[in-house]
């Protein structure tokens, strides 16, 4: 059930709106409750215009003894729409009357054996709703205390969906970007876009955060993109105080740029935020010596066990940085992918905040790997991506199952669309590494060993592991791994111990990541023969030109 609450001044207004038989869906209007049981009716009434002003006066009575003590406010009237799901089967008038009683008592217009409470009255014109028109003076001439009425209605409806086995609604927390508007989302249309001016802006804001180091590379990523204008403010000592942005082209009716303030695009999106996000991020200088994708898989995979182990400041940091790195996933990846990481990054935004305060300090290595990735040359074979998308996707389930333990019904909704369209980007770049990979499957004999191996290390998992059809890929790298020195069976301790597989949809292709991933470390009895050459890269110089870096090796 959804609750819509708006407030008003004329009471005759609105109930003429609720009687009127020539609007849209008004069928049959008339009363199912009110404040005392015996409110005239006028859609049952022989004389319909005399009734309803009957009802206009007793709704308005106690406003207009407040208005000539002064003490009546000016917009006295209360209006909440309640409609039911198309799928829920139709109410009758008494259940919607108790529905109406348990609104206006949890709303605070007339509380629950509150003699004093308000007048009101609920007015069914349809199967599938009603709407309650109250008038928000008390008999004892209070104003009512109906602070966060939305919150407390919709916390009240929640419970009557259970209780009348009706749809349940996701329900939000307060904390979801503002929607675009229906002017926004007919502008877009008139301009042959698919997305709205603030849903565009919010994705390049959202990856110049991910990209940039500190504030002033932040709001220069942004400076340097083409399309869009950028307005910072400051204070008068020059230290910049917020910003706005605009779409070239996304004019008003005075030919002016439409500015949207980065709180205007996302809660988190405001300046102060920002700022707070990037000092908190990893600022190692110098070059890493470590490959910045492994770095960034093996951070997240770390994310499910401190989803499941840590608090709950330190697991929303990590949802939040785990953000960051799917938004610059799409400047990284091949363009047949780009339009699924694209898509899983914008659902998976919604699923980065909660009610939960992130103390960002603590996922400072992943936040340090992203901003790295950014700035190498993106990787030539799809194993690289395979191998992170595939620890991000057991990320997802996690999310979905943190939220889901602390009721953010949304942000679980979000995880769940994301994770869709991660497993479709990973099966398309995940196959020809893996068909690769199977093709150097070692001799039988090296897979009898490596079958031993298996019920060693992981002999819960042995079985499953060799009926897998990623198990020739697995056995592949095992084999190389060996050969170049490392022990197969405490690689696949190791790898196992990463995270569990009960969430992996294919555990053998899990292990083959995990296994790459480790082997790609020098082997303990060849730590110094295996040094790669450095690759020297140019700084970030703007958003569309992140991927296309110049590069030399020294």
């Amino acid at each position: 059930m959804i609750a819509k609450i708006t407030g008003g001044q004329d009471t005759a207004n609105l109930i003429r709106y609720l009687y009127d038989t020539r609007k849209k869906g008004h069928t049959d209007p008339h009363l199912v409750a009110s404040w005392d049981g015996f409110a005239p009716d006028p859609g049952r009434a022989d004389d319909f215009d005399a009734t309803k002003r009957r009802l206009v006066a007793d709704l308005d009575l106690h406003v207009k003894q407040a208005d000539r003590l002064g003490r009546a406010p000016e917009k006295h009237v209360w209006h909440c729409s309640i409609r039911a799901a198309e799928t829920d089967h139709h109410l009758s008038d008494e259940e919607w009357a108790d529905i109406a009683r348990r609104v206006v008592a949890a709303t605070g217009i007339a509380p629950d054996g509150d003699p004093d409470g308000c007048r009101w009255v609920a007015v069914r014109h349809a199967p599938d709703h009603i709407h309650i028109a109250a008038t928000k003076v008390r008999a004892d001439l209070r104003t009512a205390r109906h602070w966060n009425d939305y919150l407390t209605a919709d916390r009240e409806l929640a419970a009557i969906e259970k209780e009348y086995g009706l749809r349940q609604v996701v329900r939000g927390d307060r904390t979801a970007a503002k929607r675009p508007t229906r002017a926004e989302q007919e502008k877009a249309k008139r301009a042959g876009q698919a997305r709205t001016a603030r849903e565009r802006l919010r994705t390049t804001v959202r990856t110049a955060m991910a990209a940039a180091t500190s504030t002033e590379e932040f709001i220069s990523l942004l400076q340097r993109t083409d399309g869009i204008l950028v307005d910072v403010k400051h204070f008068p000592s020059g230290d910049v105080r917020g910003y706005t942005v605009a779409l070239e082209g996304d004019t008003n009716g005075a030919k002016e740029p439409v500015w949207y303030s980065g709180s205007a695009l996302s809660p988190d999106l405001s300046f102060p935020k920002i700022r707070k996000r990037l000092d908190a991020a990893d600022q190692q200088q110098g070059p890493r010596k470590a490959d910045p994708w492994h770095q960034a898989t093996a951070a997240v995979e770390r994310i499910p066990h401190r989803l499941g182990h840590g608090d709950d400041a330190a697991a929303q940091a990590h949802l939040a940085a785990f953000g960051e790195a799917l938004d610059v996933l799409p400047l990284l990846a091949p363009q047949t992918v780009r339009s699924q990481l694209l898509q899983a990054a914008e659902a998976f935004e919604r699923a980065t905040r909660s009610r939960v305060q992130a103390e960002h300090h603590h996922a400072r290595a992943l936040r340090g790997a992203v901003r790295a990735m950014v700035r190498e040359p993106a990787p030539k074979d799809g194993a690289t991506l395979a191998m992170f998308l595939d620890a991000a996707i057991l990320v997802v389930i996690a999310a979905a199952r943190w939220h889901q333990l602390r009721h953010h019904d949304q942000q679980v909704a979000a995880a769940r669309q994301t994770l869709i369209h991660l497993q479709a980007a990973y099966e398309q770049e995940a196959a020809a590494p893996l068909a690769a990979l199977a093709q150097r499957r070692p001799p039988q004999q090296t897979v009898a060993r490596h079958i031993r191996h298996l019920h060693q290390a992981v002999p819960e998992h042995a079985e499953q592991l060799t009926e897998d059809p990623a198990f020739g890929a697995l056995t592949a790298v095992l084999a190389e791994a060996e050969t170049a020195g490392h022990n197969p069976e405490r690689l696949l301790q190791q790898a196992a111990a990463q995270r569990t597989l009960d969430d992996a949809r294919s555990p053998a292709r899990t292990l083959t990541w995990r296994i790459e991933r480790l082997s790609a470390r020098p082997a303990p009895s060849a730590a110094s023969s295996n040094v790669r050459p450095v690759v020297m890269c140019r700084p970030v110089a703007a958003l569309g030109n992140i991927g296309r870096r110049e590069c030399s090796r020294g």
